[in-house]
């Protein structure tokens, strides 16, 4: 239930966006002949184009609208696909069937066979045209219990290996078909050249030349070969050649931001390796969020049409990302024939289909979607499900590989799994040439990595953000404590685990792994690059102080700056996120195999050396793109300064916490249009209290006197519209000590007359009986759809009430919610 505010905030429409200065406008006009001209390598087939024309004169304008949308399966039923003639479905990070992250594979095929039966299901005299399934098999199939996890790309950068990827691939095409599926959002060709990007790991490198020379073989592994009679079929799948473009380029290193740049840049750092692609026949580019130069990619015609379909003559077609086509000026997630109409082909509208539908429908009736450009985004939908054979394969489970679930996690993937681990490493110190390690020794095996599949994993595992899955979520896996302890005992040596060091026995050797937390996207994005971790470093350090060697293996996204940590080790690895094959790791340690990555991207001196990239004016990095050590290596490292070059800025995504406001907020209280850090208690008074430390939260205590408000406010307004696009809630602790005797609003505000919330008052009361602290978590997509204009925020929480309430509250933030979220409509 949506409420407008009915007080001094005002209550009013969503403001439309501005439309982009012509200024910007002029410097992201792309300008297609300065660009490489590419010849297609695929000619078009004749009979696939009659098949099509039949088609498209058959089907109706609704099916049409249908076939250009895409909607996730948390939103949509197989009964609406038959309804509303949707082209394709896919489940984005948190979706699965049954709304189960880690629901079996039987039931990723059941579902898919739902989806399939209702797309061809009779209608009239429509022609059925077959729904196809994507989704982000980004290190291997991703989303399903027991399937291979390679290393992310990341990793697979630093192998330098195309064939590697290219059999990865394979394999990753197979156990999508197992499960049904028709098509992967993979693979990323981002060109990362600033490693705050919370995405930095799915980037091959900051060079193009790694993602360059992977494109070919990577999506032939996944699609087959050009003339190949398996090319689309069988084995292999649909792929995606994500996101065009200069995702990896913008300003600060933030998701869904801005590449400030000249067109040449953004051509020769950020397009070189989409050529390859299309030259090994792609069949889907999907659109970036980001824009350049203040212009939104989703629509920028004269890249996506002029460039990408004319320029280089790409016949499949654009999909969008995540409701992206809702940034561009003058849209809403709902209403946006502009991006269509500037070379869009799918929208990706996960959770706004329906109206979506409506508003494209109309728009086709009315003519400001123009019935040639539909018609040519529908052509390109089909070319691609006729080329992949989907009209006649059948039900999912019904075709190749479909329901073989002994090939998810199999012995040959997993080995292959295993090989790119150790290609992956990278050997940044080796003192005293400690490494390789003696199995048959003592080892000590600590760190909160060590045996956390979820730490090794990363993001878009299971979930988006990698996070909440526990051991029995990857049956078919090892971690890095199980490899070492497997390799110890068949060797005749020791091994003990003890995430915190302790031991009884002095060990020879210790093995201590840590890193970063599991991230995805722009919650992964970072002020700087300093790993932080005092409890590591402090274990390193005492573990020094006992003279005891110690090597430590480093899980990151990124390349970041850990001079101390680097200080306290004698050997020191750059393990990126390895995913299910722990073995790996130990393989390395105890020299199975030499050590052969290179660094895909500068390692950092300095942590506010966020941007340091080869062939960069000034370049000087700690360890330079391509540095990596081999065991026969001189591997010592002289000691290097520790303090930091930079404090990390607090996190924007706080709002109140440890008993203050977040940096650049102020908690205000007081009657509607008057409020203030301090007012009389006549009405509302807030005291410190306490609930863990002293004075860590907030009482706020209305008498019942009249209306009153308690807000979180900014000086300034804050765009949060990628942080709505990107599923992340208002999330509040609070108990209740007095309940409700009126109802009390939640509430954002966007300025005079905008704002929009809804009613809390049921739930507070709820939370007052069981007298213990309580988490509500809002979608900030539900306070868009109430009326927020998310891009200019400037209170992004208030609690209004006229009755008497009596509240205590720790914390509120905006993030990704950790638990179930309040449902809007």
């Amino acid at each position: 239930m949506a409420l407008a505010w009915p007080l001094a905030l005002g209550a009013g429409p969503l403001c439309a966006a501005a439309d982009a200065s012509s200024a910007a406008a002029a410097s992201a006009e792309a300008h297609a002949e300065l660009w490489p001209q590419r010849e297609s390598k695929l000619a078009l087939d004749p009979e696939v184009e009659r098949k099509i024309d039949d088609l498209i004169a058959a089907m109706s304008v609704e099916q049409k609208v249908g076939q250009i949308i895409q909607a996730d399966i948390a939103s949509v039923t197989p009964d609406d696909v038959y309804r509303y003639h949707l082209g394709s479905v896919l489940n984005g990070g948190n979706s699965a069937p049954g709304d189960r992250y880690n629901a079996p594979a039987k039931d990723w095929l059941a579902a898919a066979d739902a989806f399939y039966t209702a797309s061809m299901k009779p209608n009239a005299k429509l022609p059925r045209i077959p729904v196809i399934w994507g989704s982000d098999a980004v290190h291997g199939h991703n989303n399903i219990v027991g399937a291979t996890l390679f290393p992310h790309n990341i990793g697979l950068g630093a192998a330098r290996n195309p064939d590697l990827v290219r059999r990865i691939g394979e394999a990753t095409a197979i156990e999508m078909r197992v499960t049904g599926l028709d098509w992967t959002f993979a693979p990323t060709l981002a060109v990362v050249r600033d490693d705050r990007w919370g995405r930095t790991y799915e980037g091959f490198g900051e060079s193009p030349e790694i993602a360059a020379s992977y494109a070919a073989p990577l999506i032939e592994g996944l699609q087959g070969k050009v003339g190949d009679k398996d090319w689309l079929r069988g084995p292999h799948i649909i792929a995606t050649a994500k996101h065009f473009l200069g995702d990896g380029g913008t300003y600060g290193g933030k998701d869904q931001g801005d590449a400030q740049m000249p067109e040449a840049a953004l051509r020769d750092l950020f397009s070189p390796p989409y050529l390859p692609a299309l030259d090994a026949g792609v069949q889907s580019v999907m659109v970036s969020f980001s824009s350049w130069n203040g212009v939104k990619m989703h629509g920028n015609r004269s890249l996506l049409t002029d460039v990408v379909k004319d320029r280089w003559n790409f016949d499949g077609f654009l999909v969008g990302d995540w409701n992206g086509h809702g940034q561009v000026a003058g849209c809403t997630t709902t209403d946006c024939a502009a991006s269509a109409v500037a070379g869009l082909d799918m929208y990706m509208a996960p959770d706004s289909w329906k109206d979506l539908y409506r508003t494209t429908l109309a728009h086709a009736k009315q003519g400001a979607l123009p019935m040639a450009r539909l018609d040519d985004a529908v052509r390109r939908i089909l070319r691609v499900k006729l080329r992949a054979g989907v009209f006649e394969a059948g039900k999912p489970s019904q075709r190749p590989y479909g329901g073989r679930f002994e090939l998810l996690g199999s012995a040959e993937h997993r080995a292959l799994a295993r090989e790119a681990v150790r290609e992956s490493l990278v050997l940044l110190k080796n003192a005293g040439s400690l490494l390789p390690l003696n199995p048959g020794a003592n080892i000590l095996v600590a760190g909160d990595g060590a045996d956390n599949l979820t730490k090794q994993t990363g993001g878009w595992t299971l979930s988006w953000q990698g996070t909440g899955t526990k051991r029995s979520d990857f049956p078919n896996a090892q971690s890095i404590w199980e490899g070492i302890a497997a390799e110890a005992k068949a060797a005749g040596g020791m091994a003990t685990l003890s995430a915190d060091g302790k031991f009884a026995t002095k060990p020879d050797v210790a093995i201590v792994v840590f890193g970063e937390d599991p991230y995805a996207e722009f919650q992964g994005d970072r002020p700087d690059i300093g790993y932080d971790d005092a409890r590591s470093l402090d274990l390193l350090r005492k573990l020094k102080a006992a003279g005891i060697p110690t090597v430590s293996v480093f899980l990151s996204g990124r390349a970041m700056w850990v001079n101390p940590f680097l200080n306290a080790s004698d050997a020191f690895v750059a393990t990126w996120l390895p995913g299910s094959e722990g073995g790996g790791v130990s393989d390395m340690l105890f020299g199975k195999a030499d050590f052969r990555g290179k660094l895909p991207y500068s390692w950092p001196k300095a942590s506010d050396q966020t941007a340091v990239n080869i062939g960069d004016p000034g370049y000087d990095p700690l360890f330079p793109y391509g540095f990596g050590l081999t065991l026969a290596d001189k591997g010592e490292l002289a000691p290097l300064p520790e303090a930091r070059a930079s404090v990390a800025v607090a996190d924007p995504g706080v709002l109140f916490a440890a008993g203050k406001p977040g940096a650049g907020r102020r908690l205000l209280i007081g009657p509607p249009g008057s409020l203030s850090t301090n007012p009389g208690p006549d009405l509302i008074e807030a005291r410190a209290a306490d609930r863990i430390a002293q004075e860590d939260s907030v009482r706020l205590r209305w008498t019942g006197a009249g209306q009153a408000v308690a807000a979180i406010v900014r000086d300034a307004p804050e765009d949060l519209s990628r942080q709505s696009n990107g599923e992340l809630a208002l999330e509040i602790e609070l108990k209740v000590d007095t309940p409700p005797t009126a109802e009390v609003s939640l509430l954002m505000g966007c300025g005079a007359q905008c704002a929009g919330g809804f009613p809390l008052g049921p739930m507070l009361t709820a939370a007052a009986k069981t007298g213990q602290w309580t988490r509500i978590a809002v979608p900030l997509s539900c306070f868009a759809k109430a009326g927020v204009d998310m891009t200019r925020v400037d209170t992004p929480l208030s609690l209004a009430t006229a009755g008497r309430l009596e509240i205590v509250m720790s914390l509120a933030r905006i993030v990704s919610p950790s638990g179930p979220v309040v449902q809007c409509k």
